[in-house]
């Protein structure tokens, strides 16, 4: 019986339920692939992905991070993932400021209090890993740093997977995502205008002190769109990454007991394993660039002025850069290839050291709540959202 037809549909209920299977058949059968329907191209294959996320000359980041975005050319926000050099290149070196690593060192302590607050709420009996861990807690980490009142931290979770939640068949915003990110921005416009008047200890604060060149070389100060926009940004990133990875890691080694084992006989593979959970289950699946020449690639020309998705999960499964690449492995040699999980090149995530100490704390502090567990596999429920894929819920039953 012959394959049904390859197709690759971003918004499919398919591909939401299992984008890998999906990534198998484009980098094997199309690895350019080419929608003639939607008018995009998608890259899968290792050597493909990380050569566009580098060549930020020919892929261009100004006209959004998704295919709606990316078409209409309306960008909602002055953020620096919408950026291009030179501008790109001046708000990452300001930002870099509050992400050195002393910085983020100096949130370990936080991220262990809140990480034990959690989990000391938990209900070993009815335990679901994001709603009641790690939901909440990564988006007190960057909300607490960006300078948000406690009040108001879990409702950016809210905020933010509202604005991304992506009904199947759905290209463009509805009004529920125009409306929650309305909200965000206007919350956080309010905020920058607190800090004006009453500048803290807070990341908002310093970007509103900061200032950056322009292009006659003469200093300016960000507006407060901007800082709003930044705010919004981090917010979102910050959050989201954590709370899909820690939800994908306890469903994956679930399926693989033996991993899991591996981890309560030696903590020092926790570093190990994060990077393997994002080789393997990273929650960003894909960037969206807009090509802006025709640019040769390994697999073949990607022709000028179209969308073009940049496959990060599939690239880190692709068996001509990793071996075994299907296999989650936490002792794999991590020498073979570049991990695409937390993007590559100047989009690579700015907060990329942060997700890591946070993963690795949750994952400690679970090996020590949860030294046995069982998923309740009929109980996972998938999320639907633009670019990113992890679970809502996944119900646990912590055996004695």
């Amino acid at each position: 019986m012959a394959a049904p037809e390859l197709r690759f549909d971003p918004v499919a209920q398919d591909y939401f339920d299992n984008p890998y299977e999906i990534y198998r058949r484009m980098r094997d059968e199309a690895p350019i692939y080419y929608d003639a329907e939607q008018d995009f191209y998608a890259l899968t294959r290792h050597a493909d992905v990380a050569a566009a996320f580098k060549d930020y000359e020919s892929f261009s980041s100004a006209r959004g991070c998704d295919l709606g975005m990316v078409r209409s050319g309306e960008v909602p926000q002055k953020s620096i993932i919408f950026m291009d050099p030179p501008d790109h290149r001046h708000m990452r070196s300001l930002l870099n400021k509050a992400f050195t690593p002393r910085a983020i060192q100096s949130q370990r302590d936080t991220v262990t209090e809140l990480v034990e607050h959690y989990l000391a709420k938990a209900d070993p009996n009815n335990f679901d890993v994001v709603q009641d861990f790690s939901g909440p807690f990564p988006v007190e980490v960057i909300t607490r740093m960006a300078g948000v009142p406690e009040d108001f931290r879990q409702q950016v979770r809210h905020w933010i997977d509202t604005s991304l939640q992506r009904e199947p068949g759905q290209i463009s915003w509805s009004e529920e995502n125009m409306k929650a990110n309305i909200d965000s921005g206007v919350y956080y416009y309010g905020l920058v205008l607190e800090r004006r008047e009453n500048p803290q200890d807070d990341m908002i604060s310093r970007l509103i002190a900061a200032e950056i060149p322009c292009e006659n070389g003469e200093m300016r100060k960000l507006d407060d769109v901007e800082i709003a926009g930044f705010a919004t940004l981090l917010g979102g990133a910050g959050a989201e990454t954590v709370t899909k990875l820690v939800g994908s890691a306890v469903v994956v080694f679930a399926e693989h007991p033996d991993q899991w084992q591996m981890l309560l006989d030696d903590r020092s593979k926790i570093p190990d394993a994060v990077e393997e959970l994002l080789r393997y289950v990273g929650p960003v699946q894909y960037n969206v660039r807009y090509s802006l020449r025709d640019v040769e690639l390994p697999s073949g020309t990607v022709p000028a002025n179209k969308p073009v998705f940049l496959m990060g999960a599939s690239a880190n499964r692709d068996p001509r850069a990793f071996d075994d690449a299907e296999t989650f492995d936490i002792t794999r040699d991590r020498s073979q290839a570049q991990n695409l999980g937390l993007g590559y090149g100047i989009h690579s995530c700015l907060g990329a050291a942060l997700a890591r100490m946070e993963s690795a704390i949750a994952l400690d502090h679970l090996l020590d709540f949860m030294p046995r567990f069982e998923v309740d596999f009929d109980g996972l429920e998938r999320v639907h959202m633009q670019n990113v894929a992890g679970f809502h819920h996944v119900p646990v039953k912590v055996l004695r």
